[in-house]
């Protein structure tokens, strides 16, 4: 699945992009991609691929149809009650911070297998899959490995109880997404590779 990434992108060129097929549109930040929603109107889904902070759960759970973010209980927990009160069911995907970088988020791989437990027992999340964000280099093949741990990982916690609806591999950006691809990834996060200059 391709998803624009259209952090820095105003909305008309989105809603070109929309009107020439893409129907998946990711965005970093609540409060630049809700007046966005307003302006694209119906038809494209929505994700959140960037940070969810615990106080912007409201919005999130009722503007996004899928969320790439949750890396805490307590997160997902705030999501959860959001989305019952608007009548929703939100799909979302845990991040993992793979390459255990001090400036990323998500949680670590060994915890990964918890908060997709903690995550099912939601009444109103339904758990897809991981997603990381692979280190930034000038050579997509040495995050290969990344990419390979984060899918080995979402194997064994289907193994594990997670079940056959736990499938998605969000992972792969607009510089490493080929490589993401061979290794399994089905959400690649395209933004300059599609929409060249963004002001953000």
């Amino acid at each position: 699945m391709l998803v624009g990434a259209t952090k820095g992108v105003e909305a008309d060129r989105v809603h070109t992009a929309v009107a020439a097929g893409l129907r998946e549109i990711g965005e970093n930040r609540i409060q630049e991609a809700l007046p966005k929603i307003s302006a694209v109107g119906p038809g494209p889904r929505w994700h959140l691929i960037g940070h969810l902070q615990r106080n912007k759960a409201r919005p999130a759970a009722e503007h996004f149809g899928v969320i790439h973010s949750i890396d805490g209980l307590a997160t997902a927990q705030a999501v959860d009650r959001a989305a019952g009160r608007a009548g929703r069911r939100v799909a979302v995907l845990i991040e993992v911070n793979v390459a255990g970088e001090a400036m990323k988020y998500g949680v670590p791989p060994e915890a990964a297998g918890a908060l997709v437990a903690a995550v099912g027992a939601c009444a109103h999340l339904a758990p897809v899959g991981l997603m990381t964000v692979a280190p930034m280099t000038d050579d997509p093949e040495t995050v290969r490995p990344v990419f390979r741990r984060l899918r080995e990982l979402r194997d064994r916690l289907r193994e594990e109880g997670a079940g056959e609806g736990f499938r998605e591999l969000s992972m792969g950006m607009s510089d490493d997404f080929e490589v993401a691809i061979e290794e399994g990834a089905t959400m690649v996060r395209i933004g300059r590779a599609i929409f060249k200059d963004r002001t953000g």
